[in-house]
């Protein structure tokens, strides 16, 4: 600008395109380095490509390598997965929560905002096959789960199971107690009902 004629307008140009994230500046307020204010009058960053940073239990961290896929579902965006992959792994775990900092980096689709929560699902190096049934077949009793299966004629038996995660369908995973292909009762609650009469 011209100090002999100051003018109340003056342009600033960015050095790169991208999205303000930041105003350290307001109406009639200092900036630059040798005057009083903040010597950042804005802060502008590239969305194209975004971060997602994750907690990774110390466990599951093996089975984690850099480039590896992940699938991303967001709260705000349930019906819309992203895929994206690891770019960091961090080298320090938080002492209180036994987790390390996983970054996984994707192109935004455009609707992707700084600050969003989401979940991201990793396909780990290590196949494990589990036992998947149907949701009801799943009887949680005094804080354990478990399930029946035929014992021979019209007998059953109840089996303890460490129950995983649901799946689409009103299906459940079942990490250990019974194995793929062996039979439950489809409804463990009418069983035990039933057998309570």
């Amino acid at each position: 600008m011209d100090k002999h004629h100051p003018s109340s307008v003056v342009n600033v140009y960015a050095p790169i395109s991208g999205v303000i994230v930041a105003q350290n500046v307001t109406q009639a307020a200092a900036a630059g380095v040798s005057l009083s204010g903040s010597a950042t009058a804005f802060t502008i960053a590239d969305l194209s490509v975004v971060w997602i940073i994750c907690d990774v239990y110390e466990n599951d961290i093996p089975k984690l390598q850099l480039g590896q896929q992940a699938k991303i579902k967001l709260n705000a965006w349930p019906d819309r997965p992203l895929t994206g992959r690891i770019s960091d792994i961090g080298p320090i775990l938080d002492p209180s929560l036994r987790t390390a900092k996983v970054r996984i980096e994707l192109a935004n689709p455009g609707f992707l905002k700084l600050g969003m929560f989401g979940t991201a699902t990793f396909t780990s190096r290590a196949k494990e096959t589990h036992a998947v049934v149907p949701a009801d077949a799943v009887l949680h009793l005094h804080d354990r789960d478990w399930v029946f299966m035929p014992a021979g004629g019209n007998q059953f038996k109840r089996v303890e199971v460490h129950a995983g995660k649901m799946l689409d369908g009103s299906r459940q995973e079942i990490l250990s107690g019974i194995q793929p292909g062996q039979q439950v009762v489809r409804n463990a609650l009418l069983l035990e009902t039933a057998g309570n009469q």
